[in-house]
């Protein structure tokens, strides 16, 4: 039974990711500071045979070598995730997720890791037109969370250089799914989206609405991570998406579709610095680690909107 350290556990992708560890017969030891994850998000995991969560920060390098010790997998998905907030408080965002991301890795060198699947994201290739987004392609980054993105991809890469440890770095595109939080200003478009629809309200579009996106369901997120540290790849910097582009007119008809309505959304100015199109090239992730994206569009936002029903259910 392999132990995994899973940094961000109690995150969106990072309890997803826990549980189907477990699910794998895996023991997971979650590390996570609790400012933007939820304990709720843990709350069918910790009476787990084989689950512990420890509140950690990732820099704190005593207790991350502690909790890395006999650990095989680390499954590095903690971070400063948030766009403005990176640009609001760059002195954060970079000792979080640049040293933070240094600490992982080396603990896990130093405890003998077999593999280290780090996350990183689309927004290093930055507001670029050329499609799909192909890894071989410059990166631009454009805000301090891009940034430290692309380091924490060129840190596990040298890693696997000059150490004896695979390291897999995933660029996630739009992940969605069951437990993503739609609250706030920067929520992602789908729970968001949800949210206001579920309960009759129209949905603002900036722009024209003809504005594409590369939608990845949290499942196919999940299996991408295993695919990656269960495989030989090593020093890979692979896209993690669906492959495919839905614009965000489409986003809100399918979801009228899901909810049986007919809402017109909203449509205001166009954000400045919002990219056009988005989709990836996945065939690198295939090549290497197997990857295939099996849950569709639809399918997902179906499975979406029965989780926030259920739990807009047990909340009343």
């Amino acid at each position: 039974m392999p132990t995994a350290l899973v940094t961000g556990a109690a995150g969106f992708i990072g309890s997803h990711l826990s549980e189907a560890l477990l699910d794998r017969g895996y023991r997971v030891r979650g590390v996570d500071t609790f400012e933007t994850g939820r304990r709720r998000n843990l709350a069918s995991l910790v009476e787990r045979p084989g689950f512990s969560i420890e509140e950690v920060d990732i820099r704190d390098r005593e207790r991350v070598a502690e909790l890395t010790d006999g650990v095989e997998f680390v499954f590095h998905e903690a971070a400063v995730a948030s766009v403005p907030r990176s640009v609001e408080e760059p002195v954060t965002a970079t000792a979080t997720n640049c040293t933070g991301t240094a600490v992982v890795l080396d603990t896990a060198r130093e405890a003998g890791v077999d593999t280290v699947v780090v996350a990183s994201s689309s927004a290093v290739y930055g507001s670029t037109e050329r499609l799909p987004k192909v890894e071989s392609m410059p990166v631009q980054p454009e805000s301090p969370y891009a940034l430290s993105k692309h380091y924490t991809e060129e840190l596990a890469v040298q890693f696997s250089q000059f150490h004896q440890m695979d390291t897999v770095a995933l660029r996630y595109f739009n992940v969605f799914g069951p437990r993503q939080d739609p609250a706030g200003d920067y929520a992602a478009v789908v729970p968001k989206f949800v949210d206001l629809m579920t309960d009759g309200d129209r949905p603002v579009i900036y722009g024209d609405g003809e504005q594409s996106r590369d939608f990845v369901y949290i499942d196919d997120v999940v299996r991408a991570n295993v695919l990656a540290a269960e495989s030989d790849a090593s020093g890979v910097v692979a896209n993690v998406a669906s492959g495919e582009r839905v614009s965000i007119n489409g986003l809100v008809a399918q979801l009228n579709n899901v909810l049986d309505t007919e809402i017109e959304p909203v449509y205001d100015n166009p954000r400045p610095g919002d990219v056009r199109h988005s989709v990836a090239d996945i065939e690198r992730a295939h090549a290497a680690f197997g990857y295939e994206p099996e849950v569709g569009f639809q399918e997902g936002l179906e499975q979406t909107v029965d989780w926030f029903a259920r739990e807009r259910h047990q909340n009343t």
